[in-house]
């Protein structure tokens, strides 16, 4: 008979892998962002790209001196002004946090993030011996839901779709308003986590209830 890790193991794991990544990246912990990000990785490694060639102050004003150049005909003064505060990281937001202006998370940390979900999933599958390839959720899914294959898969297709869209419309998944933002006490955060707790309480009892 398989058996689980205990419920503070997995307490104290996400507790460490939030504030880790947190002090590690000075950013909040999300996981449907990162997914996004990783997802349109061609165009936010153009971001990071331009990003990076931008941030000499001396090389901006050069860029947008030539392109005034290019578009008038004129070439402007192309000189940093007098006092100008040398570039830099932004500076912290009372706490000890960057501000909310402050720029996502390298592009590679996020996708290390992603791997390192499945790796460790498979890790505990494995060693607590539940490992079981499969297409589907378990037979209590197929009790409950559909025997029938192709149903099964177009539906878990179609709820994977709706979660995507949801966590998009709610700002955030359960482990960026979960996790981060109801520790930070954030208003939005809280009644986010409320709503897909509520609504997983809700369907678990109306499945194994009430049908």
């Amino acid at each position: 008979m398989s058996t689980y890790w205990p419920w503070w193991a997995g307490a104290l794991g996400l507790a460490l892998l939030t504030i880790g990544y947190t002090l590690a990246t000075d950013r909040s912990f999300g996981v449907s962002t990162a997914w996004e990000r990783v997802l349109h990785w061609r165009r936010e490694a153009e971001v990071e790209r331009m990003e990076v060639e931008l941030a000499d102050e001396r090389a901006l004003v050069a860029a947008l001196g030539a392109a005034t150049a290019e578009h008038f005909g004129t070439v402007p003064a192309a000189s940093v002004p007098t006092g100008a505060v040398p570039p830099g990281p932004a500076a912290p937001a009372p706490g000890g946090r960057r501000g909310a202006h402050s720029r996502p998370a390298p592009l590679v940390t996020q996708a290390v993030l992603l791997i390192s979900i499945f790796v460790g999933g498979l890790t505990a599958a494995v060693t607590s011996g539940r490992f079981d390839l499969r297409f589907d959720m378990g037979a209590s899914y197929r009790h409950l839901v559909t025997g029938n294959p192709v149903v099964m898969i177009a539906l878990l297709f179609s709820g994977g779709m709706l979660v995507g869209f949801g966590t998009r419309l709610a700002g955030g998944c359960s482990s960026g308003h979960g996790l981060n933002g109801c520790g930070r006490l954030s208003p939005v955060s809280l009644v986010a986590t409320a709503t897909f707790f509520g609504t997983a309480v809700a369907m678990s009892f109306l499945l194994w209830k009430v049908i």
